[in-house]
């Protein structure tokens, strides 16, 4: 049961509280109070939570890792061949975006189980962020919006009653809830019988380091998924001024019942067990890092997961990749698709743009600074090829 509040407070006098809101579940009594908020979003991370604590004890808690339930907060769609892919992000990185593609069915935009049979949504609609959305970027989600949609934190002019996309005068943070069947592609109902064929990580760099794309190993895909890093830039939020990491557990720290060394465990087994491959892609800065690069286009990214999709990078033989340096991912060589070698390569992308490979490494080494100081709270859990999968600053 949710018992949602609103906006009467809760008491800021009880012991553990820090602010007029709080979020409170009780897995006993089955009971989650909301006070103090009315931001929607919170109902939807609330059940989330619940469902983190107890899909990993499905279908039976001592099973091994692989055939339990693994939730994901992640978005996912499915191919004509039936190939499912996950897209796991923290917020603003890309997952209802990138998942939300014309030429494959979408099951969700954010909350999935990987089960023992297959993948569902755990939800029956999509919360989009709508911060100057188009129908011109974003097809799919801005004909949503019409009636039975519900818009959040939105600025609309009074005479004309349209939507001002553009408007941050309220927040950045705008929304639209949806029912999944305003997709026209929606897989109804969202379930498939069917395990990724591939996982993709969407992080978004502010720093300019991470390439746009990388293959990950096998300990890689365990040490980002656990480390969940993207970075908060300058104008978003008040008082960051210069680019901010953010680590996240399994990118959705918030909500983790378990040990985040738990989930990374189920997800390191069924991939091993279904032979997924996994990449990160960055839908951040390139060239530099805020406000001197420039962040990656929509078309860019579109085109490196196509690829993805259409098997142009698995078809690329290991010569076309090389590693690069301080962080150990494999990048490509060559150019995909439209998208430039240059662009592709970030040493080669900042010297494009003015900077020299000192620049480079000085930011990189900052970064993997960053990425070694988070992940000392988990390395005592991580065998040790996981923690030596991480960067090297």
């Amino acid at each position: 049961v949710i018992l949602n509040a609103g906006v009467f407070p809760c008491n800021r006098q009880t012991a553990g509280m820090t602010s007029s809101t709080s979020v409170s579940v009780s897995f006993s009594r089955r009971e989650m109070v909301i006070l103090g908020t009315q931001y929607a979003g919170e109902m939807k991370k609330g059940v989330f939570t619940v469902m983190n604590y107890l899909m990993p004890l499905m279908p039976k808690r001592d099973l091994p890792p692989a055939e339990r339930a693994l939730p994901l907060h992640a978005s996912a769609n499915i191919g004509q061949n039936d190939d499912v892919s996950i897209f796991f992000g923290l917020s603003g990185t890309g997952k209802t975006t990138l998942s939300a593609d014309p030429k494959r069915d979408l099951i969700g935009d954010d909350e999935h189980v990987w089960h023992s049979k297959g993948v569902f949504n755990i939800e029956g609609g999509c919360y989009a962020k709508c911060i100057n959305l188009t129908r011109e970027q974003e097809p799919e989600i801005f004909d949503a919006i019409r009636f039975g949609a519900v818009l959040e934190n939105v600025v609309h002019d009074e005479d004309t009653g349209h939507v001002l996309f553009e408007d941050t005068s309220l927040t950045e943070n705008t929304r639209v809830s949806y029912p999944l069947s305003f997709i026209p592609n929606a897989r109804i109902p969202a379930k498939v019988p069917h395990h990724p064929k591939q996982i993709i990580f969407l992080t978004c760099d502010a720093f300019g380091v991470l390439p746009p794309i990388s293959k990950l190993t096998s300990e890689q895909v365990m040490y980002h998924f656990i480390s969940g890093y993207t970075a908060k830039v300058a104008g978003t939020e008040m008082g960051i001024k210069e680019p901010e990491a953010t680590f996240s557990a399994c990118f959705g720290a918030p909500f983790l019942v378990w040990h985040p060394y738990v989930y990374a465990e189920m997800l390191a087994a069924k991939l091993e067990q279904h032979g997924a491959p996994a990449y990160l892609v960055n839908t951040g800065w390139v060239g530099g890092p805020y406000g001197t690069g420039k962040r990656s286009s929509l078309k860019n990214t579109r085109q490196l997961i196509d690829a993805i999709h259409d098997g142009t990078l698995e078809a690329m033989p290991e010569s076309d990749w090389e590693t690069m340096p301080i962080f150990g991912l494999k990048i490509p060589k060559v150019g995909i698709k439209e998208v430039s070698k240059e662009f592709l390569r970030p040493v080669e992308a900042w010297q494009q743009n003015g900077q020299s490979p000192a620049d480079f490494e000085k930011m990189a080494k900052q970064l993997a600074g960053l990425f070694q100081k988070n992940f000392k709270e988990f390395a005592d859990r991580c065998s040790p090829s996981v923690v030596e999968a991480g960067p090297k600053a």
